[in-house]
C-alpha cells in the first residue's frame, strides 16, 4: 500500500464574515465578529438564546443556476462555493475533476433545516404531499452538500459524507487525509457546512449550552473567559483541496501547509459531556501519526466553544499534551460555531496564521477563567515562529478528532 504525504493545495470558504477566504482573513486580523442579534426568535416560545452567526445574505441566484439550486439548501450553496473557489485556487482541472481520481468527503450536521422545517409545517398542517417538489429531497439528505458539490464540479471519484455535527469537518479532513496517503483518490475536497437556524440553536438552548447573553453590544461567545455561557451557533462552508505530494509537485501547485497526523478518539463514558482524557488522547494519536513531540508543538487552535465544562475540559486536556508555554486560541468568538464547517473554516484561518507567523488571539477573551488560564491564552496578535500546530475538533456523541499541520517551507 502507498504511503504519501498529504499537503493543502486549495481553501475555499463561505463564513459569517463574508463570502471568500480573502474576506475571512481580512475581518479575523482586524478583529470584527460575524455574531449577530436574531430579533426573529424572540417569537418562539421559551427560546432563550437569540444569538447566532449567519452567514451574509448573498443573491445565490446570481452566483448559482438554477439547474442547480434546486436541489441545494443554503448549506449546500455554501459548500458548492466554497468548493468552487478552493478548486480554482488549487487549479484543478475540468479534466482532472473528472478523472475518477478526485474525490470528496465533505460534512454537515444534518440536512438543510430551513427545508425539514419547511415540508414538516405544511405536511402537518395539511397532510398533504401534493405540493411537494421534486428536489426537496436532496435539500434533506444527510450527504446534501457532499452530492451537490460533485454534480456542481463533474467530480467522479468517491463520495463521503462525516454526519457527526461540530466534528464533520474535522473527521472529513482526516478521512480525505487517509484516503491520499493510502493511494486511494489523488485528490480529495474536504470540509463541511451548515446553517443558521432556530430549531439547531434550539438544541444547545434546550441542553443548556447555547449563549442567552444578548446585550448590546455583543461579546458573545466568549471560549475561555469568566463570564462565558455557551454556544453561539454560526453557518457558512469550507474547504480544503487535500492531494498527495507528488501529484501537487508534478502540477507545479502552490502548498499552503502539510497534514503530519490525525487522531481520532470515541469517549463512550457520556453522550453529551466532554471529558478530557478522550480530548487529551486525540491529542496524542495525532502526534504520535506525525511523529511530533507535544514540545515541539508551536500553537494548538483550541475547539472551545464557550461552554462552561467544554474549555475546562479542553484546557487541561491541551495543559496535558503540550504543556502551559504553547499559545492557545481559539474563532469562535469571530464566526461563531458553524458546526460541520468550523474545522475546515478554522483550518483555514490556521494556515494564513503560518504563513504570516502571526497568532490571532481568542475573540472576547477579556478574564480567562482561572480553571482554563494555566495554558497559555494571547490576548493580542503575536509575532512568534510557527512550524507545528494542533487543530482540535470535539462533538457530542463522543466524537474527538485532532490534527497536526506542518508549515511549508
Amino acid at each position: 500500500m502507498a504511503v504519501n504525504r498529504v499537503v493543502i493545495t486549495g481553501r475555499g470558504a463561505v463564513s459569517p464574515l463574508g463570502i471568500g477566504v480573502a474576506e475571512l482573513i481580512e475581518a479575523v486580523w482586524q478583529g470584527r465578529s460575524g455574531v449577530k442579534l436574531m430579533d426573529e426568535w424572540r417569537q418562539i416560545k421559551g427560546m432563550r438564546a437569540l444569538t447566532a452567526a449567519p452567514v451574509p445574505k448573498t443573491d445565490a441566484k446570481s452566483l448559482l443556476p438554477r439547474s442547480m439550486r434546486r436541489t441545494m439548501g443554503d448549506m449546500a450553496i455554501h459548500a458548492t462555493l466554497a468548493a468552487r473557489e478552493a478548486v480554482e485556487d488549487a487549479g484543478l482541472s475540468a479534466d482532472l475533476l473528472g478523472s475518477g481520481r478526485v474525490g470528496v468527503a465533505i460534512g454537515s450536521t444534518t440536512g438543510s433545516p430551513a427545508a425539514y422545517e419547511t415540508f414538516y409545517e405544511k405536511f402537518l398542517a395539511e397532510r398533504s404531499i401534493e405540493e411537494l417538489k421534486s428536489g426537496f429531497f436532496f435539500k434533506i439528505m444527510s450527504h446534501s452538500c457532499a452530492a451537490n458539490v460533485c454534480l456542481a464540479l463533474g467530480i467522479t471519484g468517491e463520495q463521503w459524507s462525516p454526519a457527526s455535527a461540530c466534528s464533520s469537518s474535522a473527521q472529513a479532513m482526516g478521512l480525505g487525509y487517509m484516503l491520499i496517503k493510502s493511494g486511494r483518490q489523488d485528490v480529495v475536497l474536504c470540509g463541511g457546512a451548515d446553517e443558521v437556524h432556530h430549531s439547531v440553536t434550539m438544541v444547545f438552548d434546550v441542553l443548556k449550552a447555547a449563549s442567552r447573553n444578548h446585550a448590546q453590544p455583543l461579546v458573545t461567545p466568549r471560549p475561555f473567559d469568566i463570564d462565558r455561557d455557551g454556544v453561539v451557533c454560526g453557518g457558512g462552508g469550507g474547504i480544503l483541496v487535500l492531494e498527495s505530494l507528488e501529484g501537487a509537485e508534478a502540477r507545479g501547485a502552490k502548498i499552503h501547509g502539510e497534514i503530519l497526523g490525525f487522531g481520532h478518539i470515541n469517549d463512550c463514558s457520556h453522550i453529551a459531556n466532554p471529558h478530557s482524557n478522550s480530548m487529551s488522547a486525540a491529542m496524542r494519536a495525532a502526534l504520535q501519526e506525525a511523529g511530533v513531540a507535544g514540545s515541539e508543538i508551536d500553537y494548538v487552535n483550541a475547539h472551545a466553544t464557550g461552554t462552561p465544562q467544554g474549555d475546562i475540559a479542553e484546557a487541561g486536556a491541551i495543559l496535558k499534551t503540550v504543556g502551559s508555554k504553547v499559545p492557545v486560541s481559539s474563532f469562535k468568538g469571530h464566526i461563531g460555531h458553524t458546526l460541520g464547517a468550523a474545522g475546515a473554516l478554522e483550518t483555514i484561518i490556521m494556515l494564513e496564521i503560518m504563513h504570516r507567523q502571526e497568532i490571532i488571539p481568542t475573540l472576547n477573551l477579556e478574564n480567562p477563567d482561572p480553571q482554563c488560564g494555566a495554558i497559555a491564552l494571547p490576548r493580542e496578535i503575536v509575532p512568534r515562529k510557527i512550524d507545528l500546530m494542533i487543530k482540535n475538533n470535539f462533538a457530542l456523541g463522543g466524537v474527538n478528532t485532532s490534527l497536526v499541520f506542518q508549515r511549508w517551507h
